[in-house]
């Protein structure tokens, strides 16, 4: 792993455009050799959009692997790269909502999904306002300290999933905090509700934390357009966000997150099993 890490660190060092050339030619081996994550991804593409043609989809299944082996060097580049390389290849839009968001005093809730681009996208928002960054603690110590030491080097701080009173404490200090509520999860907190019509396990954090908080609610998201720049956007605050139902409102989120994925469908994160462990139902993921 230490090999591959400083592999990455000296790729970096490459213009971005030779960078995503080469990203692109990683995920192009992805997808020849990794059988078990292209049959999930196809998978998920087919629950998601059965209306489109079979075509379409094994277009999108090619553009999503060679988006991930670009999102293994942007990740690189997010963690250990120079605020120079980046100047003049990406555009962030909507800082202004954050700002006057900012003037309840009541912090933010950036909520963002796991696109290929999510690391370099957090990167890129550090390098105009402050924030603090969730993280999903893994069960490999070395991933885990990896995303902590790095996501904390870029922000004002990170924040376990499961540290509910670390993330009220954040946002009562202002601060926004920046997190992704798009994979499957399980417990209590959980509900089965839809994406892109077919049932998923999805947390209701956002509904709970907007109501105890009083956090506006501003969805956040980035995509890599063809010609290799990136786009970032925050977007206004949801309106009449939360309401009562945790249900309606998860679903609100998740419809906000369909429309961010159809941007750029091929850049989503379709080899994640979305659809796993859904009580009463089949796993779309058996052999």
């Amino acid at each position: 792993m230490w090999a591959v890490i400083g592999l990455a660190r000296l790729v970096i060092q490459l213009p971005i455009r030779w960078q995503q050339a080469l990203g692109r030619g990683i995920g192009r081996l992805f997808y020849r050799y990794g059988r078990k994550r292209r049959a999930i991804a196809r998978t998920n593409l087919e629950l998601c959009f059965p209306g489109q043609p079979p075509e379409r989809r094994e277009q999108w299944l090619r553009e999503h692997f060679e988006a991930a082996g670009m999102g293994v060097l942007e990740i690189a580049m997010a963690w250990w790269g120079r605020d120079a390389q980046l100047k003049g290849h990406y555009t962030i839009h909507g800082l202004e909502h954050l700002d006057k968001a900012l003037e309840q005093g009541k912090g933010a809730l950036l909520v963002s999904a796991h696109f290929t681009t999510l690391e370099l996208c957090g990167r890129l928002l550090a390098l105009h306002r402050e924030f603090a960054a969730m993280y999903r603690p893994s069960e490999r110590p070395l991933i885990n300290y990896l995303f902590k030491v790095n996501r904390n080097r870029h922000t004002a701080g990170v924040i376990a999933r499961d540290d509910v009173k670390g993330l009220l404490r954040t946002l009562r200090e202002n601060m926004p905090v920046w997190y992704a509520p798009d994979q499957a999860t399980s417990g209590r907190q959980t509900e089965l509700v839809p994406f892109f019509g077919e049932p998923a396990n999805t947390q209701t954090a956002t509904h709970r934390i907007a109501r105890v908080s009083g956090a506006p609610v501003l969805p956040f998201f980035g995509y890599r357009r063809e010609d290799g720049h990136y786009v970032v956007t925050i977007h206004p605050p949801v309106e009449g966000f939360p309401t009562e139902d945790a249900h309606a409102d998860t679903l609100r989120i998740n419809h906000i997150i369909e429309e961010a994925v159809m941007d750029a469908p091929g850049q989503y994160f379709w080899t994640h099993k979305r659809f796993k462990k859904r009580t009463g139902l089949p796993d779309p993921y058996a052999p």
